[in-house]
This record gives structure tokens, C-alpha cells and sequence, in this order.
């Protein structure tokens, strides 16, 4: 698969930085951009049902053990239960993105402004006990299934990332407003190829082939790839 010409013909730029007092919203920054580039396809109705069912159904089948890693880490770290953080959705509109908790309370604002490898070598200083286990089986991340039922994000697309790394990244990659056409994913197919330590600039690549060749196929193919590499991680004791 590759990423059709009109995606590599057509690369949007950020546009200019207007004074502070008249910045607009990154929703209304992307809105033209989006209008001109791409067009919504039948095929994102079915992909949309398909979230539907198996965010459903796997909340309902998970929903127990999550309940029960949530009152853990209740009592060994206290509140809060659920992380909550600010993340850009499709066309620029940013939501709250919730998972379970499995760093020290105030890791958000400690970690906020680094990634890569600093980001998985301070991250693993932050990391709970339960949280360890949580983050082993990627249990931690089944409350983003609300985001999904809510239309925050999709069970397949690229993944969401801070406003503050947005802006930084539109600046530094014109390209990565292009992500902003699909919902943002639980999973994505950057995810199932290469690791957090590789590159904005190769994830991208990832991200903007799975947009233009998106399909039932390559939908249900990663979320299969994804399950593979949550299996292998597991059973191997690495966590992520």
C-alpha cells in the first residue's frame, strides 16, 4: 500500500501565526484546509458502525476487571481513578481523552513537554504498582472505549496527541494536519509497526497511509495486528 499522489501532491502548510489576541481555534485553523483536501467516503459510515459494536462489546466484557484495577488504585495511590487529558481530534477539535491512571499523581505536568526516549525513561520512574500490571495488558486503555461510543476517537486511526505537541508539529511537519480528516484511534497503524522512539516524521507516514487506504480490510487487519503485539508484550513482560 502506498499513500495516493493526492495526498503527497497536495501537502498542507500551517498557516501563518496570527498575533495572539486573533489566534483562532486549531477546529477553525483546519477547517478550509479540510474543505479543500478531502471528502468524507460510504466507507467511514461502515467503519464508524464497526466502532460502535466493539467498543460496546468490549466494555461490557471488560468492565469488571477495569472496575476492580480501578479500586486498586484507589487504595495504593489514592485519586484520581482516571486520567484525563486534553487531546486534538478530527479537524482540530480537542476533547478529553480518559484512561485509567497508572502514573504518580501529577505525572501530566511533569511529563508534559518531553516524548521519545526521555518521555519511556521518565515514564517508567512514574509508573504505580497497579499501573504496572494495567500497563502490561494495556488494560489502562479501555476507557478511551467511551471516547469511541462518544465520537471522540475511532477504534482505528492516528494517535491522538496534545495541543501543545500539535502546534509544535505543524510547525516542524506542514504535513501532519493531513491526520486531522479521521477521528483519532485507540489504536493505530503506526502502532503496529513502529515504536514510540521512532519519529514524528515516520509515524506520519503510517498515519497518512492508513487515511488514504482505509478500508474495512486494513481496519480489521490492524485491530488484529494490535491484539498480536498486546499478546507478545504481555507474555514477554515489556509494557509497552
Amino acid at each position: 500500500m502506498s499513500v495516493p499522489a493526492r495526498a503527497e501532491a497536495r501537502p498542507l502548510a500551517a498557516p501563518a501565526a496570527p498575533r495572539p489576541d486573533q489566534r483562532p481555534s486549531l477546529a477553525e485553523q483546519y477547517a478550509e484546509l479540510a474543505s479543500q483536501t478531502y471528502a468524507p467516503r460510504r466507507v467511514d459510515v461502515v467503519l464508524r458502525a464497526l466502532d460502535l459494536v466493539i467498543a460496546g462489546t468490549a466494555l461490557a466484557v471488560l468492565s469488571p476487571l477495569l472496575g476492580l484495577l480501578a479500586l486498586a488504585t484507589l487504595v495504593t495511590s489514592g485519586r484520581p481513578v482516571l486520567y484525563r487529558g486534553q487531546r486534538v481530534g478530527r479537524a482540530g477539535r480537542v476533547f478529553t481523552m480518559y484512561k485509567l491512571r497508572t502514573l504518580q499523581p501529577g505525572a501530566e505536568a511533569r511529563l508534559g513537554n518531553v516524548y521519545g526516549e526521555e518521555l519511556s525513561r521518565r515514564t517508567e520512574q512514574e509508573v504505580t504498582l497497579v499501573g504496572r500490571a494495567a500497563r502490561l495488558t494495556h488494560i489502562d486503555e479501555v476507557p478511551q472505549l467511551f471516547n469511541v461510543l462518544r465520537g471522540d476517537m475511532s477504534m482505528v486511526g492516528p494517535r491522538p496527541v496534545r495541543p501543545a505537541f500539535f502546534s509544535r508539529l505543524v510547525e516542524e511537519v506542514p504535513q501532519y494536519w493531513q491526520r486531522l480528516v479521521v477521528r483519532p484511534g485507540v489504536t493505530g497503524f503506526a502502532q503496529t509497526r513502529i515504536t514510540r522512539e521512532d519519529s514524528w516524521e515516520d509515524k506520519l507516514i503510517h498515519d497518512l497511509e492508513y487515511i488514504a487506504d482505509r478500508s474495512i480490510r486494513l481496519y480489521l487487519r490492524v485491530l488484529g495486528a494490535t491484539m498480536l503485539r498486546i499478546i507478545r508484550l504481555t507474555f514477554s513482560g515489556r509494557n509497552r
